[in-house]
C-alpha cells in the first residue's frame, strides 16, 4: 500500500507540474510537452517497466541498500509511467479555468502569471486531480504486485502481496489459500480505493445538488 501511495504522489507531482506548464504556456511549449506525453503513452508499459527494473535494480540496491533501493526504484518507475493522464487532465482544467471571470478579474488587476496560477487556477483544478490520484494508487498496487509476482519486485524477506503470490504458485496443490488470500487482499484494496475515488468525485463535483 505504501508503494502505491508513494508512486501516486510521484505521478501527481509530475503530472500537475507538466500539465500546469503546458496549460499556462501554450504554443510550442504546450505542443512539446504533449508530444512527450504521447510518447510515454505509446510505450508498452509493462515490458518497459520490467526492462528498467532488471537493468537498474542491482546498482540501486548497492547504492542505498536492498530494501530502500527496491522501494525507490519501484516507486520511481511506476510513478514515472503514470503521470500522463494527470498531466492531460490538469492541462484541460487550466485551459478552462484561465477563461473564467475570477481569473480575468485577477489579470485585469495586474496579477502576474505565477500569481494567477498559484492563487486562482491551480487550487480550483485540484479536485479532479485528487480523484485521479486515488485511481493511480489502485493502478500502482496492481503494477507493484505484477512486478513482485514476476520476481522483479521486493526480495523474499520483504512482505508484499505480489511476492506472496510468487511464492504461492509453487504450492497451489497443497496450500491454495496462500494465493487466494493474497489475491483477495489485492482485489479488496483496489476495489476499496476505487470506491473512495468515486466518493471523492461525487463530493467534489461542483454540479452536485445539495
Amino acid at each position: 500500500m505504501s508503494v502505491g501511495i508513494a508512486a501516486m504522489l510521484v505521478a501527481v507531482f509530475v503530472g500537475v507540474f507538466i500539465g500546469a506548464v503546458a496549460g499556462t504556456a501554450r504554443g510550442s511549449i504546450d505542443m512539446a510537452l504533449m508530444w512527450l506525453c504521447d510518447l510515454f503513452l505509446s510505450l508498452p508499459q509493462l515490458p518497459v517497466l520490467l526492462l528498467i527494473v532488471y537493468l537498474f535494480q542491482g546498482a540501486l540496491r548497492k547504492l542505498v541498500g536492498l530494501e530502500l533501493g527496491t522501494f525507490v526504484l519501484i516507486v520511481a518507475v511506476i510513478g514515472g509511467f503514470r503521470w500522463m493522464s494527470i498531466a492531460r487532465l490538469v492541462r484541460a482544467q487550466f485551459f478552462s479555468l484561465r477563461e473564467k471571470e475570477f481569473v480575468e478579474a485577477a489579470r485585469a488587476l495586474g496579477a502576474s502569471t505565477l500569481r494567477q496560477v498559484v492563487r486562482h487556477i491551480l487550487p480550483n483544478a485540484l479536485g479532479p486531480v485528487i480523484v485521479a490520484g486515488t485511481i493511480e494508487v489502485a493502478n500502482a498496487i496492481i503494477l507493484e504486485s505484477t512486478l513482485s509476482f514476476l520476481g522483479l519486485g521486493f526480495p523474499p524477506d520483504i512482505p508484499s502481496w505480489g511476492r506472496i503470490l510468487y511464492d504461492a504458485k509453487d504450492y497451489l496443490d497443497v496450500a491454495p489459500h496462500w494465493a487466494l488470500f493474497a489475491g483477495g487482499a489485492i482485489f479488496v484494496a483496489v476495489m476499496a480505493i476505487n470506491y473512495i475515488g468515486d466518493g471523492l468525485r461525487d463530493a467534489l463535483d461542483p454540479r452536485r445538488v445539495i
